[in-house]
């Protein structure tokens, strides 16, 4: 596969990751172990308005990948979030996490992937 087909998709991949775990996850509350995540790790005995809000900013974050704005600030970006969510999440609330020690791993290469989209496979070309 051409690497700026592989980046493309990649691309998408990645905002779709992004959108799923910030709309429907968290806005939708399709998945209300995130509110437990946030209510916890934030101390906080109604999480529901604040896990919205990171939802929405999630859903942001995928509007700007597609948007191939400042992509390397957004990869970048991406990268500081998704480890520090991370960090807190294993400090805080391992035990409400779906992958448990393992969620740390995939985080990671997902890490990895958005590295390798930006930095080794990105073309201009779309």
């Amino acid at each position: 596969m051409k690497k700026n087909v592989l980046n493309k998709n990649l691309n998408y991949l990645i905002a779709l990751v992004w959108l799923v775990n910030g709309l429907f996850c968290k806005v939708f509350n399709l998945v209300p172990r995130h509110q437990e995540i946030v209510e916890t790790i934030l101390q906080v005995y109604n999480g529901r308005p604040l896990t919205i809000a990171i939802g929405l900013a999630e859903t942001g974050m995928a509007l700007w990948i597609v948007s191939r704005y400042k992509r390397k600030l957004n990869a970048i970006t991406q990268i500081v979030i998704i480890a520090s969510m991370n960090i807190l999440e294993a400090i805080y609330a391992p035990h409400i996490l779906l992958g448990g020690k393992w969620n740390g791993v995939f985080a990671f290469l997902f890490i990895l992937v958005i590295y390798a989209n930006q930095f080794l496979l990105k073309k201009r070309a779309y």
